[in-house]
């Protein structure tokens, strides 16, 4: 299992990539970059980063990042390894690239399909949930609050919405919604438009450890270090809320 280290070095690692993040967009951004160049620079300069202090720091763990090459996200020894670490070096790419706060750094460990330790950044607000020191949960709204993508919410939440007479919020990134039950903007976060394990791991890690419930739509555990790392759907909510939401989308 994890260990105190662990938990301190997702928190860490997140913390640093999202300032490293910070000073390549303050600094793309004087040169005038493209947001495209702003979001290939960003992502690639902290997926470097947090490989290489993966590499020197837990040199005996294998890693599965959203940039790793095909070749190493299908490497035979990561679905054998005790421990791998599951990276999002940068997590809403549009977003960042817009200039704006909701996007995020996610940094996960994850033992037998479990993440067991992990963090999420939010470097434009300078805010980072760890698993190290899980935040209590602030009280629900009233009205209940669906957090959806601010381009295509998915008709699932719509109906979930409908259902309890909820609000939407709209946000960007995924470690971003995830984030933001914790910081009381949200309720319930449904996804069913299809992620990867580096979407979610991370903040899977956290919303659990904060107390909230993490599974699938259909109520299913959720299992990571997969060979195929796609994941259809997701959800994040409080656990009185849990049946309610099922109950809707089943």
């Amino acid at each position: 299992m994890a260990n105190l280290d662990d938990h301190l070095l997702a928190a860490e690692l997140a913390q640093a990539a999202g300032e490293l993040l910070l000073q390549v967009r303050s600094d793309l951004q004087q040169q005038q970059a493209t947001q495209s160049e702003i979001k290939d620079q960003g992502d690639q300069r902290a997926h470097e980063f947090l490989m290489q202090q993966l590499s020197s720091r837990r040199p005996a763990d294998s890693v599965l990042s959203e940039e790793s090459s095909e070749a190493d996200r299908l490497d035979p020894a990561r679905l054998t390894a005790e421990r791998v670490w599951v990276i999002d070096p940068l997590d809403g790419t549009r977003e960042f690239g817009e200039g704006r706060s909701d996007w995020a750094v996610h940094v996960a460990l994850v033992e037998g399909g479990v993440p067991t330790a992990g963090a999420v950044s939010l470097p434009g607000l300078g805010i980072v949930f760890s698993t190290d020191n899980p935040p209590e949960l602030p009280a629900p709204g009233s009205p209940l609050r669906v957090i959806v993508s601010r381009s295509r919410p998915p008709a699932e939440a719509l109906e979930i919405a409908k259902a309890l007479n909820a609000d939407l919020v709209e946000m960007g990134s995924a470690g971003a919604k995830a984030m933001a039950i914790l910081r009381g903007e949200a309720d319930i976060y449904p996804h069913s438009g299809g992620q990867f394990e580096w979407d979610s791991c991370a903040p899977v890690a956290v919303a659990t450890a904060a107390g909230l419930s993490c599974t699938r739509l259909d109520g299913s555990p959720l299992f990571y270090n997969c060979a195929d790392p796609y994941l259809p759907d997701l959800l994040i909510c409080r656990p009185a809320n849990t049946e309610q939401v099922l109950a809707v989308v089943n």
